[in-house]
């Protein structure tokens, strides 16, 4: 993995960062919140209310990632 991603979104509270590997790309999922004293943060944990923005981010990645492998194609 390189040390910067190939492509970055954001639906509400939930990132998408793809990252480019040897032959193929992989996507991590975040989510951001707020402490108690008001500093951001993220997290790999997702309640119920996220889902519905994580598989919009996750369709979204799989889009960009097949218009960019169709590209190299």
């Amino acid at each position: 993995m390189s040390n910067l991603p190939d492509y970055k979104f954001r639906v509400g509270l939930i990132t998408a960062t793809i990252w480019k590997n040897d032959n193929f790309y992989s996507v991590d999922f975040t989510r951001s919140y707020k402490d108690a004293q008001g500093d951001w943060h993220s997290t790999q944990s997702f309640a119920h209310a996220d889902l519905l923005n994580i598989s919009k981010c996750a369709e979204r990645a799989e889009n960009w990632i097949a218009r960019k492998t169709n590209d190299q194609a």
